[in-house]
């Protein structure tokens, strides 16, 4: 019990940092020159309860093992640094 809860908080807690990324995107959308942000996420260590070929019933094995997960984690936010749409300023100077 206690690990799905664990679980469901690692999830809540990336996709709020993902509301955050794309929150602060938006508030900066007009911005001149902004580059927006992407969060980066990765699985946490996965728990591993049979092993490969273990008997799942005297009849069957599983091929595969039997794996949980736990969870997960935002590694970074990266910046995307695309080249935006260019717009004419009409100053002599601009580049």
């Amino acid at each position: 019990m206690i690990n799905s809860l664990w679980i469901a908080k690692t999830g809540m807690s990336a996709q709020q940092t993902q509301l955050d990324v794309i929150s602060h995107n938006l508030a900066n959308v007009s911005t001149t020159g902004y580059k927006r942000n992407n969060a980066v996420f990765e699985d946490l260590i996965y728990q591993n309860l049979r092993q490969v070929g273990a008997n799942s019933s005297e009849q069957s094995q599983l091929p595969t093992g039997l794996h949980l997960g736990l969870g997960v984690n935002v590694v970074a936010t990266s910046r995307d640094f695309r080249q935006g749409a260019l717009q004419q300023s009409g100053k002599d100077f601009d580049l």
